[in-house]
């Protein structure tokens, strides 16, 4: 299907002038149109109410008009008039000819705009025990020794939580030319709280840093190693519950005034995520909870730039209780009083949309918008995962329209904003590895490609840049290879250096428009586009299909695996493939 000859608005600057506008200032938004339009105006939702503002032509091709961000999501939308054929609504979702609810609309945001690095950020994310080893070290009780290259990662026994491979942050710090080498600006550090186990999502208390990892001075190194670098670090903070030796729950259960921060029945029982006894629930009703976990995520804002929140969206929130939208915004105001440069992002595995544009979590990772699409486009052949990041029954095989159909109806429902500083994931150590999806490199280095090249902030699970497989994220959580050479793909390493080189390389793939122009079965292909001309064109194929024949003309400038193209442009259809030409 062809997309060209379609209307187009998204929220980038060049159809944008402000993408963070403050409340009731004015704002320029344009629509590119294709011949025949006769006429534009723009829907804008005030105070509940729908107007109308009309448009004035912007040059050829182009209308523009002026609305205000009155609110503090301010939802519009365009109404397109030609005069050979019924008019159109262009909303968020793309162009649909007969009326559709708000919820798609495009928005202006009002709310204090994400940090200005984070527009920029390509995110690295690491769990502490097996990323890097500096010392030999005496298992705790709890735990079960491993050896770093000579034992397997159990992933569905009673052992899984308990494998202590000894990773530590000096380890981390020792390998950072690793990082930094593959393009990669900002790490997302997995917990080091203390805990009895090797994820530490069971923390027993906030106030220090796992003396295993190298207590608070190893994550000080860590920190002031990463900023001497120009680079970012995010800490992981589980908001919706501790650890059942929690030092609070500990007190809680002996009748201090820590009870009221859980969710006891009368005979002593108590809510715990997803039933598991060793993670009691936090209950944000609580005034202790709100000061406690406000103080801690404080804290640490003097090593970490920001907070990855585990669980967010299930934070605050059980039975008749909803506290979610006060919590992030007052988690978010606390924040942004001590570092206005932190970030708060929040995890969701299926649809955040109706979590963010609230003035808090300033983004999500993108599993139900990103991953789960790329999954099901790009599944090999010998994918036999039992679920689907959850869903049960494996992973399904989709077409591309179905792909995009999937990452522009999320996209739709959330701002241009959320959607730019929202975490783009393949994989991650709470899921199976890409590379065990798709069943090759030629398919990895496609997904990689959609990653460092859509919007949205590219997130890369250690390991993935040398195609380490992993069934489920227990099994993704295998020690880093840096002594087993014949288990790491340093082809697909130098392909995702030079994938991440080129997106900090190219303003139009960080803040540059995305314009959809074929999407096929088996070929998916866009603009990125800047107002200064600084564009490029994308092409990804699964697998061998049609040469391409699009509405531009050349010259066109291969800058990744592709060769140059002049005149009338037709893309080559082998696959799988992926190239990036400059306009």
């Amino acid at each position: 299907m062809h997309l060209l000859d379609q209307p187009h608005h998204d929220g980038s600057p060049l159809y944008v002038s402000n993408g963070a506008p403050k409340l009731d200032e004015l704002v320029t938004v344009r629509v590119r149109v294709p011949a025949g339009v006769t006429d534009v105006h723009v829907r804008v939702v005030v105070d509940g109410e729908p107007i109308f503002v009309p448009s004035s032509v912007d040059g050829d091709g182009w209308r523009r008009a002026t609305i205000r961000a009155h609110n503090p999501v301010t939802r519009y939308r365009f109404y397109v008039q030609r005069a050979d054929a019924p008019p159109v609504w262009l909303t968020a979702a793309g162009v649909v000819k007969h009326d559709v609810p708000d919820s798609t609309d495009f928005r202006l945001v009002a709310h204090e705009a994400p940090p200005q690095w984070a527009g920029d950020a390509i995110v690295y994310e690491v769990f502490p025990d097996r990323f890097g080893k500096t010392s030999e070290k005496d298992a705790p009780d709890w735990a079960i020794p491993c050896d770093w290259d000579d034992d397997e990662v159990e992933y569905d026994t009673p052992a899984t939580p308990l494998q202590f491979f000894g990773g530590d942050l000096d380890g981390i710090t020792e390998h950072l030319d690793h990082i930094e080498a593959l393009g990669a600006n900002t790490i997302y550090l997995r917990p080091v709280f203390p805990a009895r186990s090797n994820h530490r999502y069971n923390a027993t208390t906030f106030d220090r840093v796992d003396p295993l990892l190298g207590g608070d001075a190893a994550l000080q190194r860590l920190s002031d190693a990463v900023h001497a670098r120009g680079m970012r670090l995010i800490g992981d903070i589980t908001t919706n519950h501790c650890g059942d030796d929690h030092e609070w729950f500990v007190k809680a259960r002996a009748l201090h005034k820590e009870r009221e921060m859980f969710y006891f029945d009368a005979d002593g029982g108590y809510e715990a995520w997803y039933g598991v006894p060793s993670l009691p629930k936090l209950n944000w009703g609580s005034a202790l909870v709100r000061q406690r976990m406000t103080d801690v995520m404080l804290r640490w804002l003097d090593v970490y730039d920001g907070w990855r929140v585990d669980v967010a969206n299930m934070t605050g929130r059980f039975g008749a209780d909803d506290h979610n939208a006060f919590v992030q915004r007052e988690l978010r105001r606390a924040i942004a009083e001590k570092r206005p440069d932190a970030l708060l992002l929040a995890e969701h595995t299926h649809d955040s949309t109706g979590d963010l544009d609230t003035g808090g979590w300033q983004g999500t990772m993108n599993q139900a918008g990103f991953t789960r699409p790329v999954w099901a486009w790009l599944r090999g052949d010998e994918c036999d995962l039992p679920n689907f990041i959850g869903v049960p029954g494996g992973v399904p095989r989709r077409t591309g329209g179905q792909v995009v159909a999937a990452m522009r109806r999320f996209a739709a429902q959330m701002s241009w904003s959320a959607l730019t500083h929202s975490w783009q994931l393949l994989d991650s150590f709470d899921t199976a590895r890409f590379r065990t999806v798709c069943g090759s490199q030629e398919r990895h280095l496609v997904g990689f490609g959609l990653l460092a090249t859509l919007p949205g902030t590219p997130m890369v699970c250690a390991g993935s840049e040398w195609g380490l497989t992993g069934n489920v994220g227990e099994h993704a959580r295998t020690p880093m290879p840096w002594e087993r050479p014949s288990d790491r793909d340093d082809e697909m390493f130098e392909a995702c250096q030079r994938l991440l080189r080129l997106r900090s390389a190219e303003p139009a793939l960080r803040h540059g428009s995305l314009r959809w122009a074929f999407v096929g079965d088996d070929a998916l292909v866009f603009l990125r586009e800047t107002a200064d001309g600084g564009s490029l064109l994308v092409s990804a194929t699964r697998a061998d299909t049609e040469p391409i024949a699009l509405a531009l003309s050349g010259p066109l400038t291969g800058v990744y695996e592709a060769s140059d193209l002049d005149g009338d442009i037709v893309l080559p259809g082998d696959g799988p493939a992926f190239r990036v030409w400059r306009l």
